[in-house]
């Protein structure tokens, strides 16, 4: 009886998976798909379970080498102000590189980062290596958005990016989990070397498993794609180009809605330098409201990331085995908003509500700055875990649309430098976030030391700039449908179109 039921136990769980398998197929539009997308994921997700890790063995660190709150934020503020300087070049390479010849080695070089990081004995050694890791790491944002923007029609690219970036939250809660446990069982360097080994198997499968697609919407891999080399957009779809499968586009062109004659390119950008391609993203009024919330967003998370583990431990008064479970609870919610939030403004851009990519993160920002209130204010798990868990997956649901937007308005050559300008400014904010978190919860606290009151306290401010990023989202609703009309006009008078790329 005993074997029969463990027969029946192992069947059952071989259909769910298999239902799940297939199911998974069936979103995403087939296996070729998936490849692909889970290849550009796993590349946040190395890049978040490094800073999920650096929170979650934040404890072991300060130990063992007889650090303070402030110099731990210094770890995760290091690296991001090396990503910072590094990837605006590193825009100017993946417009005019091999992007997944580029992002191997990049990947590969960030393993051997890791190795030496864990090797540190000394707060010097590790920051320079947590420098080094950071200026390799730039590469991810720049690659993956040029390779979304090739491989995926412009109708479901936000969709599309919610599966992408849920990469990233699963990073951060792989980094959390998985690097805690290893620095409770090893030590925190176990936690570094783990990663390091990850990232040089990554390395091998994208070099032997990820094409370079065509620029510029020649190729794209759409629903049903039986490879992930993409075949000509002319031969899918009966001829369905870059335009038709643009519902922004679409709609703009049914409205009548016409270019900003001052932004219209004329020649080609892909030489052009990157101060002028600097100067001329952000003149583009829907990319700079874009970056501002991005920014905002990314400086909030950036502290949250570091300092929740500490929060929740001293809040709520869990050890690191209830802490353990906590998180992926939490992220389960991430995960959710991240999802929902590019298909719920993908459909409404189908619609016809042209501006749903910029009110759809307007309002996960506000969700997120309510529900994360009553979640800080109260000392009981139990109470608090449902507010966390809506909060979470709001603030994770901004961002599919946000990136989606960004590359409906951008001309498809300038794709790697305007994210790079977007990854400087957003970086350099993440690199000043745990510092600033820090040195807000010790001046906050009792007697001037960091506490659950001190991180409260910052916490709570820091929502403040939080949901003003609604407001700045609605005001640059308006100037999305002509901008997306600029980006068009552009493709279309530089002769680097879907029709004319060869």
């Amino acid at each position: 009886m005993s074997a029969n039921s463990g027969d029946e136990r192992h069947r059952l769980m071989h259909a769910v998976l298999d239902w799940a398998a297939r199911r998974t197929m069936i979103v995403v539009g087939g296996p070729a798909r998936f490849r692909v997308i889970a290849m550009l994921a796993c590349v946040l997700a190395l890049v978040a379970a490094d800073q999920g890790t650096i929170g979650a063995v934040g404890p072991q660190i300060k130990q063992s080498l007889g650090i303070t709150n402030t110099e731990l934020g210094s770890l995760s503020a290091v690296t991001a102000a090396a990503g910072a300087l590094a990837v605006l070049p590193i825009g100017v390479l993946t417009d005019r590189l091999r992007r997944v010849r580029f992002l191997t080695v990049c990947v590969g070089l960030w393993s051997v980062a890791m190795l030496m990081g864990g090797l540190a004995d000394s707060l010097t050694w590790l920051l320079l290596s947590r420098a080094a890791l950071g200026a390799l790491t730039a590469a991810g944002g720049p690659t993956v958005v040029s390779l979304v923007g090739d491989f995926f029609p412009a109708a479901e690219r936000a969709r599309i990016y919610g599966f992408i970036l849920g990469g990233e939250m699963l990073g951060v809660g792989f980094g959390l989990v998985v690097g805690g446990a290893l620095a409770e069982l090893v030590s925190w360097r176990a936690a570094f070397w783990f990663l390091a080994l990850l990232g040089i198997v990554f390395a091998f499968v994208i070099a032997r498993k990820l094409p370079e697609p065509k620029r510029g919407g020649q190729s794209r891999l759409f629903p049903g794609a039986r490879t992930t080399k993409p075949k000509p957009a002319d031969e899918e779809r009966d001829g369905a180009g870059r335009d038709h499968d643009d519902a922004a586009r679409r709609a703009v062109r049914r409205r009548g809605i016409g270019p900003d004659p001052a932004l219209v390119l004329r020649r080609d950008p892909v030489r052009m330098p990157l101060w002028q391609a600097t100067r001329y993203v952000l003149r583009i009024r829907t990319n700079v409201v874009l970056i501002v919330a991005s920014v905002i967003g990314y400086f909030f998370f950036a502290g949250l990331r570091t300092f929740a583990v500490v929060f929740v431990g001293q809040q709520y008064g869990l050890g690191q085995v209830a802490l353990t479970g906590l998180i992926p609870l939490i992220g389960v919610g991430a995960l959710l908003g991240v999802l929902s939030g590019g298909r719920v403004a993908d459909r409404l851009t189908r619609r016809g509500y042209i501006s749903a990519r910029m009110v759809v993160p307007a309002v996960a920002y506000v969700t997120a700055a309510v529900f994360f209130v009553p979640g800080l204010l109260t000392t009981s798990m139990a109470i608090a875990l449902p507010f966390l868990f809506v909060a979470a997956a709001s603030l994770s649901a901004a961002n599919p649309p946000l990136d989606a937007a960004r590359l409906d308005v951008i001309h498809f050559r300038l794709w790697g430098r305007a994210e790079s300008v977007r990854t400087f400014l957003r970086v350099g904010a993440e690199a000043v976030a745990p510092v600033t978190f820090g040195l807000l919860a010790d001046a906050l606290g009792p007697d001037g030391t960091t506490s659950a009151q001190g991180l409260r306290y910052a916490f709570l401010i820091m929502l403040v700039p939080l949901a003003a990023n609604a407001v700045v989202l609605l005001r640059g609703r308006d100037s999305y449908p002509r901008d997306v009309a600029t980006a068009a006009a552009s493709e279309r008078l530089t002769g680097t179109d879907h029709r004319r790329v060869r």
